[in-house]
């Protein structure tokens, strides 16, 4: 086996590290640390998205939220956006000349109660969630409508959270010992923990009456000690932490805030 080298969390060293814990034989191909066990390299994308997503739905990461506009047509009730462009939608503005003017959530019903007439138009006020459809092509949609009906044609600002790249988007020679992604660049304790989580049930088929049923246990028990730090470094990014501050809770400091 050869000897991981673990200086940096690229995909070249993240990958010998887990494959070194895992015990499998790896090869070094332009300087780049490759697996030869074919159904190890074949479990490593499954393995990335196990430890990225969980890390990404845990922490709810400030990097992951984005924004796009979109035109809502004259005389229209209903947008449509991509299921590709968001993961989530948070907030949803009216453009209308050099202001943007909040458009609350609320439920569909609402909207298809008391916005029902479509010959009554203004500024849209009022927006939800209506579920997807499917376009000729395969493609997704999330549709959101508005009440009231649209009285011009306007852009919408919309906010959202979206998927980080993944670190397998880095599995080529070229980019494998440079490249790295926002959670193993910061995150990278997570990251070891939760692949190690997949691996361990992997090697023991994911079954409890295995030889070692408490081995994913372990790394799970590690994720979870340490997905508490994590979190509040989280919180105070998003100015959510004690007293919506961004700096962390003194235990010594009196009066609390």
């Amino acid at each position: 086996m050869s000897t991981p080298n673990t200086n940096e969390l690229t995909y070249n060293g993240y990958v010998t590290q887990i494959a070194t814990m895992a015990v499998v034989n790896t090869q070094t191909v332009n300087g780049v640390v490759q697996g030869v066990d074919a159904a190890f390299n074949a479990i490593i994308p499954q393995m990335l998205n196990y430890a990225e997503l969980r890390i990404q739905r845990d922490l709810d990461l400030l990097p992951l939220l984005t924004s796009n506009t979109y035109t809502l047509a004259s005389g229209a009730n209903l947008l449509q956006i991509s299921v590709n462009d968001f993961v989530t939608i948070q907030t949803i503005g009216v453009v209308s000349g050099t202001s943007t003017i909040p458009v609350l959530p609320t439920t569909k019903e609402y909207i298809q109660n008391v916005y029902n007439d479509s010959s009554f138009t203004s500024i849209p006020a009022y927006f939800a969630m209506v579920g997807g459809d499917s376009a000729t092509g395969g493609n997704t949609y999330n549709n959101i409508i508005f009440g009231p009906y649209s009285n011009s044609s306007y852009t919408l600002s919309v906010t959202g959270t979206i998927r980080m790249p993944s670190l397998y988007n880095s599995a080529t020679p070229s980019l494998a010992s440079t490249n790295t992604t926002f959670i193993s660049t910061y995150l990278p304790d997570l990251l070891i923990m939760a692949s190690m989580i997949y691996i361990s049930a992997y090697q023991r088929n994911f079954g409890r009456m295995s030889d070692d049923p408490s081995m994913a246990q372990s790394y799970e028990s590690q994720y979870m000690a340490l997905l508490p730090s994590a979190s509040k470094e989280a919180y105070r990014n998003k100015f959510q932490e004690s007293a919506w501050s961004s700096t962390s809770t003194s235990p010594v400091a009196t009066p609390t805030r």
